[in-house]
């Protein structure tokens, strides 16, 4: 019984992922691709900036102690 109930949501998973999923065409997917390294690269930037400001600012606060 447990066999037969995995082999028909399996078969239903497939039904549903081939006639019932619209997916993406391949310029879409080129598109959202670029979107996302562009968006990535632009958080890595900020994270980047934020990360010398705070380096900086602590080397100079270190230094006035020191």
């Amino acid at each position: 019984m447990g066999k037969n109930k995995i082999l028909t949501n399996i078969e239903e998973s497939y039904d549903e992922l081939r006639y019932k999923t619209s997916w993406p065409t391949k310029k879409q997917l080129v598109k959202s691709a670029i979107i996302v390294m562009i968006a990535s690269v632009i958080i890595a930037l900020v994270i980047f900036v934020m990360d010398q400001v705070v380096d900086n600012l602590m080397h100079f606060i270190y230094s006035l102690k020191g």
